[in-house]
């Protein structure tokens, strides 16, 4: 399967996602304005963080490892017996931990204890979310693109039922409940889809640890928990210094153009790691790798730049649509965050060779550098060009990232 038939089945599983995801934000932008859009924001953070956490971070390694042994019947047992011991035992400890500090964390990001029965609440689901997690990888690594498709378009239409539903009922905290439980409900969309496959066996649902298996996945999930954990803690950091400096209204604005930039790269950002990580992770000749990240640009680029361009004549409206007329002042934020939206998709395109050839050490501390990089740069920017010097540092930022993934990029292509 090519790229242009994978974009088509991820823009289908992609629009129901983004429709999901923008039910909420809307339903959220009438009952609590843009104070309870802030704060959801951070609670999307803390659900982000912990539906990593929650699958020990391996979800890139079972889908490289799947992609690499697929035809190798005894090497994929043994991946993926070892695969769910592992997600399922970080899942229980994760669980337990949120479970123990549920009133702490509900205060830390919400300002509120009376939330804490919603962290309880996401505490018990990890082990669900984890094992979702897992079958998502597994069909991922088969590049079963339209069995991954039908169970994300029929997850997001769940959870649309449940966020209209339970907000009419809860209002903001039954919107953020809705989002909790729709990922759980996923699994008994999943797991049937999954079972009915070509390629399912009763022995991959299977536990058992293995020594080597757990060593190469413990790799991986160094990779990606600190791809994954760090981007929501930084905004997490982002969002409470722009609320001492600025209140918690124009963290609203900020996470309103954040939140449009993320539903429409979500189209992009989705077709790259679905068919490009076990792609590259498979190829292992220098001109098919060469290959594929010249058509990686050829396709993704220009999209993400026609789609940025419309966004950004279309602002007035889509902040309307989206949200309310009461977050108007965010369309002077739309400019340098779409900027950088393409730069990001730029060097994402790169950065994936690191994560398919397993480059740990350099991957983990790309991730730290940078990431404590745009923090030092919101705090420099937003003190000298005031809310929207957040959306420049994001912008400078990922111009770094990307000058540094083609150093890494030249220097592998170079030594193959």
């Amino acid at each position: 399967m090519n790229i242009v038939r994978t974009g088509f089945y991820t823009t289908l599983a992609t629009a129901a996602r983004l429709l999901a995801g923008l039910v909420v934000i809307k339903l959220v932008a009438w009952f609590a304005g843009p104070v309870g859009v802030g704060k959801l924001g951070q609670f999307m953070s803390l659900m982000s963080l912990l539906a990593v956490l929650a699958g020990g971070g391996i979800s890139a390694g079972i889908v490289k490892y799947v992609a690499e042994y697929r035809h190798d019947t005894q090497k994929l047992s043994r991946l993926l017996a070892a695969a769910l011991w592992y997600a399922l035992c970080a899942s229980c400890v994760m669980g337990g931990v949120t479970l123990l500090f549920s009133r702490q964390i509900a205060l830390w990001l919400l300002g509120d204890p009376g939330y804490a029965s919603l962290i309880r609440v996401l505490a018990v689901a990890q082990l669900g979310i984890a094992l979702v997690n897992y079958i998502l990888a597994v069909i991922n690594g088969f590049m079963d693109v339209r069995r991954l498709a039908f169970i994300q378009v029929l997850g997001s239409a769940l959870s649309i039922v449940l966020v209209v539903g339970l907000s009419r009922w809860l209002h903001l905290y039954g919107a953020l409940l809705a989002l909790v439980t729709g990922q759980v409900l996923c699994l008994a969309i999943g797991l049937p889809a999954w079972r009915r496959s070509p390629y399912f066996q009763p022995s991959m649902l299977r536990m058992h640890f293995d020594r080597e298996m757990t060593r190469r996945l413990a790799a991986f999930s160094v990779m990606t928990l600190s791809s994954a954990l760090l981007p929501p803690l930084i905004n997490i950091a982002v969002r409470d210094h722009l609320a001492v400096r600025f209140g918690w209204e124009q963290v609203g604005y900020w996470q309103a153009v954040s939140k449009v930039s993320d539903a429409y790269l979500l189209f992009l950002t989705t077709a790259i790691n679905i068919y490009y990580l076990p792609k590259l992770a498979s190829t292992h000749e220098r001109a098919s790798l060469l290959l594929e990240l010249r058509n990686a640009y050829r396709y993704l680029l220009p999209a993400v730049v026609a789609l940025a361009a419309v966004v950004y004549v279309m602002r007035g409206w889509v902040t309307r649509l989206l949200f309310s007329a009461d977050f108007a002042s965010a369309n002077a934020l739309y400019g340098p965050q779409l900027m950088g939206d393409v730069v990001k998709i730029a060097s994402f395109i790169l950065s994936y060779v690191m994560l398919a050839k397993a480059m740990t050490r350099l991957f983990v501390i790309s991730e730290f550098v940078f990431a404590a990089s745009y923090l030092a740069l919101v705090y420099v920017f937003t003190a000298h060009f005031g809310l929207v010097g957040a959306m420049y540092a994001f912008t400078i930022n990922y111009l770094l990232y990307l000058a540094f993934n083609v150093l890494v990029v030249r220097r592998y292509l170079g030594g193959m």
